[in-house]
């Protein structure tokens, strides 16, 4: 057999280590061997700091609506609390872009956020499904009967009702009830301590 030479696919190889290496301080983009554990580094650092960048940009947006805060006389944790309580949402980048670019829009936001209720708003049903499952307990509710009959319908709509909702919410009714231990039950068990 004829001997083959690897001289080119070799040179081309450390060719382009090289030419990503450019650039670099002394001997990293010279020799192919500190060039190579260079960008090895290199490409570590780049991961790191793409999340470390994210961080990073979060304190800058949180630090600039600190401080548009305190030119309105409110701190930043009332801020975003009473945001919060009205329902506003508005990521932590835009209210920076507010406070620098439109302070007046910006002031109108600190009024809305001082002026919020004591009480954040209960959840509007997100589904069709969870506002039927809201409106079905009023309107058997409503029937006119002995009273009874009026319990007895009750009791079994109530075992309906509960037999279909989810753990979670399950979980919500014991708490209000006043269980003990409701958050280590399983479903049948909070079921039959509901009952």
């Amino acid at each position: 057999m004829t001997r083959v030479k690897g001289g080119t696919v070799s040179k081309n190889r450390r060719r382009k280590v090289l030419k990503a290496a450019k650039g670099y301080f002394g001997s990293k983009h010279r020799l192919y061997k500190t060039a190579q554990e260079q960008l090895f580094h290199s490409g570590a650092y780049a991961y790191r700091d793409r999340k470390q960048n994210k961080r990073n940009f979060r304190k800058l947006w949180i630090t600039r609506i600190n401080a548009a805060c305190r030119l309105n006389d409110i701190s930043y944790s009332k801020f975003i609390n009473g945001l919060n309580k009205c329902g506003i949402e508005i990521n932590r980048k835009m209210l920076s872009e507010l406070a620098i670019d439109d302070p007046k829009a910006f002031a109108a936001l600190v009024e809305t956020a001082k002026n919020a209720p004591a009480k954040a708003p209960e959840k509007v049903a997100k589904t069709e499904k969870e506002a039927i499952k809201i409106e079905a307990p009023k309107a058997t509710a409503k029937k006119e009967e002995t009273p009874t009959a009026k319990k007895e319908t009750v009791k079994e709509t109530n075992k309906e009702d509960l037999s279909t909702k989810t753990l979670a919410e399950l979980k919500a009714l014991a708490k209000d009830k006043g269980i003990k231990g409701y958050s280590t039950m399983k479903k049948d068990e909070l079921l039959k301590a509901l009952k």
